[in-house]
């Protein structure tokens, strides 16, 4: 449960000491590239809000991310889990500093929540509270804006003290980082559950906003009980035999194609064999027949008979708790939608619809819900106490993603079940998105 305390006057002397460190420590070595302009805040007088922000009441470690983000003078980014309260720090920052304030966010959805979130907790006027995105163009002192509209090339950032970045894994793309670049603030926070991107831009963040100065892994919030308890399990099915023999034709006819024309796949200069079969597949048939078997028996095993069936059991060991059923593939989801009678999202879900099963799902009207990839970021999902896994990528950030809707604090367990394929290439896929172990900093 959350702290009853505010944020005191020893954690802003903490975070300020921080700030008003030895210049020896400044900045970056000689000779590399700074994308971001360093300032010391306190010499930013103009950016200063017209009234101090309310107190908040943080949990203890929404009080260490901000102590550890003071040490590091204002720049840098918090890593934790969704559902851990990122917003709750970035808005502690927003009370510290005082400053006026740009929140980048990826979509409409999560720019009207910040927006609703900053006015309730502030207590905040649309004089002092903005949007702009989505046909929304008011600039104001705090102002919430989405990454697309900030990246616009005439977009004024300069009257902001503090950029906050949320989802700031979005940031270093080559559309997104000139919103870092453009901008003078000398204040950077970002926000993420998992910052790792398959192209590895994910280390320009130290540049753009700052080195990861707090992270903090589920499994450490939960065994401090500051999130759900939670347990995941993986279950595994077998494909049926008309499909066991339809993915053996498919992969056996990928893997030929692979391993007879491995050299010169390999003249391509593509970073791997399997982006050299993409590149080949736009002129070479042959190529192109191989990369849709592959994709076929991907399909095969992700959208397996025996899933459905297993989706159906899990329903109903869980028939009185909230479940989210998540899928890779939106034919899954329809399918399940249609065969178990579940409420379905998908990307052509229309907005009012949407926001009209998730409101019915956050009265508890449904109880269970299937969706696509989604609901894995971007929007506010009302919380559940079980997600299942159909199908999904190989990507740790949507592992953690999609762990994350039901780690809000709660009485009793969480659950996570994983759906695979036996004998698959499913199974490996399962193993690569499993997060590893590592030092958590601050």
């Amino acid at each position: 449960m959350p702290s009853s305390t505010t944020i005191d006057d020893t954690d802003l002397d903490l975070f300020a000491a921080g700030l008003d460190a030895d210049a020896a420590d400044d900045g970056a070595e000689d000779g590399a590239e700074d994308d971001a302009p360093e300032a010391d805040w306190l010499d930013a007088g103009d950016y200063t809000l017209p009234a101090p922000l309310p107190a908040l009441a943080p949990r203890p470690y929404q009080r260490d991310a901000l102590a550890a983000w003071g040490r590091a003078r204002g720049r840098g980014v918090v890593v934790l889990p969704t559902g851990a309260g990122k917003t709750v720090v970035a808005l502690m920052v927003m009370e510290a500093v005082n400053v006026q304030t740009l929140i980048v966010v990826p979509t409409i959805d999560l720019m009207h929540q910040w927006h609703d979130g900053i006015r309730e907790k502030f207590g905040l006027g649309g004089d002092t509270v903005g949007m702009i995105g989505g046909g929304f163009g008011d600039e104001r002192p705090i102002t919430v804006i989405t990454y697309d509209s900030a990246a616009m090339p005439r977009r004024d950032l300069s009257r902001f003290g503090l950029l906050v970045f949320d989802e700031a894994h979005h940031l270093p793309s080559a559309s997104y980082r000139t919103i870092a670049t453009r901008a003078d603030a000398p204040l950077r926070l970002g926000l993420s559950a998992t910052l790792e991107r398959s192209d590895g831009r994910h280390d320009d963040l130290v540049r753009l906003i700052g080195p990861t100065v707090f992270e903090r892994q589920p499994a450490t919030l939960a065994r401090d009980k500051h999130i759900a308890d939670y347990k995941v399990e993986r279950v595994s099915v077998d494909l049926t035999d008309d499909e066991q023999a339809r993915y053996d034709q498919l992969t056996a006819e990928f893997s030929w194609y692979m391993a007879a024309n491995r050299t010169k796949l390999m003249m391509t200069g593509a970073a791997n064999l399997f982006e050299a079969l993409i590149r080949s597949a736009g002129h070479d048939p042959a190529a192109r027949q191989a990369l849709r078997a592959h994709r076929e028996a991907r399909m095969l095993a992700m959208n397996a008979e025996r899933k459905v069936l297993k989706v159906e059991e899990l329903l109903t060991r869980h028939s009185g708790d909230k479940v989210i059923v998540f899928s890779e593939w939106n034919v899954l989801v329809n399918d399940l939608s249609r065969r178990l009678c579940l409420p379905a999202i998908t990307y052509r879900t229309h907005a009012d619809e949407r926001r009209d099963i998730l409101d019915k799902f956050r009265r508890q009207r449904y109880s269970k819900l299937v969706t696509g990839r989604v609901l894995n970021e971007g929007v506010d999902v009302p919380d559940a106490n079980v997600a299942i896994v159909v199908s999904g990528s190989s990507t740790t950030r949507e592992y953690i993603q999609r762990l994350g809707r039901v780690l809000r604090p709660k009485p009793g367990h969480a659950y996570l079940y994983e759906l695979v394929s036996r004998g698959t290439s499913e199974v490996k896929t399962a193993r690569r998105r499993k997060p590893i172990a590592k030092a958590e900093a601050g």
